[in-house]
């Protein structure tokens, strides 16, 4: 698939933001004093602002943006509207719960609304993973891998920047290097894991389709091309035939892995070696930094390395589901 920057920038982004605001959530949610005010109003707009950020730049994937608002009438039968609304609801509790801490702080208002936040996080995130891993046209998509891929790296991505905000919170430094150090590393540690799980299947699953299943012609024998479907490139080659060459897509597999997962491992091991106010603050910072560009870097292999069943049309190799 033809990998948009567009929809890069937004699966990593609202993803990151949504992974922080289902952390704020929970934290709340068990214990409404756990964070002061201004911490929670920190994080808070921080994981809106990239929610929102992500949010707007998938509208501007879309041939006409001004009719977005025609896509939450499809929650019925569709991944996408579900998304869009379960997106929409989720700042309804976010804005309760920032004007409670604002001005008095209930702890029953913010222990409910914190959880409900959480859970439309959650909703959101599984919304846009099942945009993908319920496309059966696309085996590097259609598998057990995707959907928690896209959970857990949101989850990474979230307590990254949640240890970022926190440590530089002044009195709170203590409480990121204490409590949120070593779940990001160990966040880290499972997206390396899973994400090579990914790639090991997405390299040797035998092909679910070709050429003679996608046109029905298997019975008469070995189906080939006689001629191309079309004289030149067409918005079919161009979007579902993105080419990407094994030795380029095993290099950019090794940066991702270096910027989210050895990275960020790095900068924690650091924080146990000198566990100083700023070497935390720096570390945390490289962390929240590398996980967000190998996040990046991920999305964009997970588009780039995926080809739809109908290249197969085009002469495309049997194993249409990988680069």
């Amino acid at each position: 698939m033809h990998p948009a920057l567009s929809v890069i920038f937004f699966t990593s982004v609202s993803g990151c933001g949504y992974g922080l605001l289902f952390l704020l959530g929970i934290a709340l949610g068990v214990d409404p004093r756990l964070l002061p005010r201004a911490a929670i109003l920190v994080v808070l707009v921080t994981g809106g602002l990239f929610a929102a950020a992500g949010l707007t730049s998938s509208m501007l994937h879309l041939g006409k943006p001004l009719r977005a608002w025609r896509a939450f009438s499809q929650w019925r039968s569709s991944w996408l509207s579900r998304e869009g609304v379960a997106a929409v609801a989720s700042f309804v509790p976010a804005l309760v719960l920032f004007v409670t801490v604002w001005r008095d702080n209930d702890p029953v208002i913010v222990r409910s609304t914190a959880l409900a936040l959480a859970l439309l996080s959650v909703v959101t995130v599984w919304c846009t993973a099942r945009i993908y891993s319920s496309l059966k046209t696309i085996q590097a998509w259609n598998n057990l891998y995707a959907l928690p891929g896209y959970l857990i790296f949101a989850l990474l991505g979230g307590a990254s920047w949640l240890w970022l905000l926190l440590a530089i919170a002044g009195g709170e430094a203590a409480l990121a290097r204490d409590v949120l150090a070593l779940p990001v590393a160990m966040l880290a540690a499972w997206c390396a894991v899973l994400k090579g799980g990914y790639w090991k299947h997405i390299d040797r699953a035998p092909a679910r389709s070709s050429a003679e299943s996608a046109t029905g012609l298997g019975r008469f024998g070995t189906v080939h091309s006689f001629e191309a479907p079309h004289t030149q490139a067409n918005y079919l080659t161009h979007e579902m035939g993105f080419a990407l060459a094994r030795k380029h897509s095993a290099r950019l597999r090794v940066i991702a892995l270096v910027l989210f997962a050895l990275t960020p491992v790095a900068c924690v091991a650091l924080t146990f070696v000198s566990a100083t106010a700023l070497l935390t603050q720096g570390c945390a910072a490289i962390a929240a930094l590398g996980i967000t560009a190998g996040t990046f870097v991920e999305r964009w292999l997970f588009f780039a390395e995926a080809k739809h069943v109908v290249m197969l049309y085009y002469g495309g190799e049997g194993r249409v589901g990988a680069g």
